[in-house]
């Protein structure tokens, strides 16, 4: 059994047992999070998809850990006009892991 979610504006092929890393800070850890936004579910091969969402779907996860993701460079140039910026930006993540997928 596997689901689709979509959580801060990216979607997750989940399962249950799995651990995904979210770009953003939800919560705090040991702490319960729910996905609401289920896209699709299948499930010995019934397929339920959404239109957008899955009406009374739920994922549930626990947050595992929070950090930071590896450092990103960005770096503007310009030729002959001695124009060089660069600047460098690392994104808060947070490691959830599902428990369980409610479907309707």
């Amino acid at each position: 059994m596997f689901a689709v979610i979509k959580a801060k504006g990216y979607q997750y092929v989940v399962s249950k047992g799995e651990v995904i890393t979210i770009p953003a800070d939800l919560g705090e850890p040991n702490s319960e999070v729910q996905f609401d936004q289920v896209l699709m579910i299948k499930d010995n091969g019934n397929t339920i998809v959404g239109k957008p969402y899955v009406k009374n779907a739920t994922v549930k996860g626990v947050i595992k850990e929070h950090g930071k993701l590896p450092k990103v460079i960005v770096y503007k140039f310009k030729r002959r006009l001695k124009y060089r910026r660069k600047k460098g930006h690392r994104q808060d993540f947070s490691a959830v892991q599902i428990t369980e997928i409610i479907k309707p």
